[in-house]
């Protein structure tokens, strides 16, 4: 019995003996925090002069006294993102994540990862949950879908942005990216005929929806929007476009012209837009020829208008109907105002100065002309006629002669210069090279025809 109780006395010692290994004293617990703490921060300085991997060893130390801590996660993803190491970092990050998910900057920390590797997709889903901690990040979300090419939902989430926060010069880009396919543009026009009923006195809705049916050159769609407009909001400039028209249908020109100058030096208005009123201006103008003034001014509202040369084509317009002195108008306005081509414009002007045989001023252009392009066989011929013309024999067929080396596969301009050739030698009196030029010149003929 006595060896018995000896026995249980001694297991009960060694089960307590146990029970007092296995606690640690508070002394030994303050010395591990302490010690945590000393190597996170040393991590902190460590990171702070870039030496990420000396950072990253002592975050590994604290790791092991402290493991699974979410701060010690955080910032050994800041580091390895910092190496560049990214599947590293963004793995602690996602660590840190688990433990709290909750706190915004270890969501952005992987956005950082998916950032600066530029895996979108990845980045979507980390983003739609940084949505849930600050809604500003659908900016963010817009670009990620315009990098993945996920159309429909990025003009989807630009049309809700536009309404809730207003537009911005990115998103409105993304937005002409998107509408320039044509797949695209239905959804967005049904979209702007809903914004238009739902607020009629939101004038960026039908511009925006004029822009779009003049883009897919809809004129009868982009003005019965603009009748829209003008009805709901009268002071508007695009409603001047109806306006003008309406005026224009009924004669009252002083209206008409008021309300085309509105249009024509509005910045918002297309210029498709302007081209047309300006083009139908120009039409009453042929028939009411006493607003010609009107006609000129609005013509330098195109003056910087590059797709466009505006005056030269109004120059034409007027030379097709054999109103020669009105043509030169224009073709003076269309060379001073540099824009075109200059060579094109010269010769239509030297043309009607021609009709008009104002050769005087033919010459004088041409000789010009020659001085600024000297490869261009079409003012020597000019300067050949003008001073023909003129009686200058000596001088024409000078001109005619050092052009004629310019001439390249050109047989009708060819033609003309020996038909002036012959002029300029039988007004010099040698009727021999007269007859030569003029024969050259019917051989041409014949073998034109």
């Amino acid at each position: 019995m006595k060896k018995s109780a000896f026995i249980m006395v001694f297991l009960v010692l060694q089960c307590n003996s146990a029970l007092l290994w296995a606690q640690t004293e508070p002394e030994e617990i303050k010395l591990d925090t302490d010690q945590f703490q000393e190597f996170f921060y040393e991590s902190l300085l460590q990171k702070g002069i870039e030496n990420y991997d000396k950072a990253i060893v002592a975050l590994d130390k604290a790791n092991s006294l402290k493991p699974n801590d979410a701060s010690v996660y955080y910032e050994l993803g800041k580091n390895y993102l910092a190496l560049k190491e990214y599947k590293s970092a963004y793995n602690y990050f996602e660590n840190a994540t688990k433990i709290d998910p909750k706190n915004k900057w270890f969501w952005i920390g992987m956005y950082d990862v998916s950032y600066e590797t530029k895996n979108f997709t990845q980045g979507i889903t980390v983003v739609n949950k940084l949505i849930e901690f600050d809604p500003k990040y659908k900016e963010d979300l817009t670009s990620l879908y315009m990098g993945t090419n996920q159309f429909e939902k990025a003009l989807e989430l630009i049309q809700e942005l536009n309404e809730t926060v207003g537009k911005t010069d990115r998103r409105e880009l993304y937005k002409s990216q998107i509408l320039s396919e044509g797949k695209f543009q239905n959804n967005e026009i049904s979209n702007l005929e809903g914004l238009i009923v739902k607020n009629p006195q939101g004038e960026a809705n039908y511009i925006s929806l004029i822009f779009l049916y003049s883009k897919n050159n809809e004129d009868t769609k982009a003005f019965e929007t603009v009748k829209k407009l003008e009805k709901a909001i009268p002071n508007s400039e695009w409603a001047q476009v109806s306006l003008f028209k309406n005026y224009l249908d009924t004669n009252d020109a002083p209206n008409a012209i008021k309300a085309m100058n509105i249009v024509l030096a509005s910045a918002k208005i297309d210029s498709k837009i302007k081209h047309r009123i300006l083009n139908e201006f120009l039409i009453f103008t042929d028939k009411n020829p006493q607003f010609s003034a009107d006609l000129e001014k609005a013509v330098g509202y195109f003056e910087n208008d590059t797709s466009v040369d505006v005056a030269k084509e109004i120059g034409k317009f007027f030379q097709a109907k054999k109103q020669w002195g009105k043509a030169i108008v224009y073709y003076e306005k269309s060379i001073n105002n540099g824009v075109g081509d200059v060579v094109e414009t010269n010769l239509l002007l030297l043309q009607a100065h021609t009709e008009l045989k104002q050769f005087d001023a033919v010459a004088e252009k041409a000789i010009t002309l020659i001085e600024t392009f000297p490869t261009q066989p079409q003012f020597y011929y000019y300067a050949g006629l003008a001073n023909n013309q003129l009686q200058q024999f000596k001088k024409a067929k000078d001109f005619l002669e050092m052009g004629m080396d310019y001439v390249v596969e050109n047989k009708e301009l060819e033609i003309n210069f020996n038909i002036q050739l012959g002029e300029a030698y039988n007004g010099l009196g040698d009727f021999k090279k007269k007859d030569l030029f003029f024969a050259k010149a019917n051989q041409l003929l014949k073998e034109k025809k």
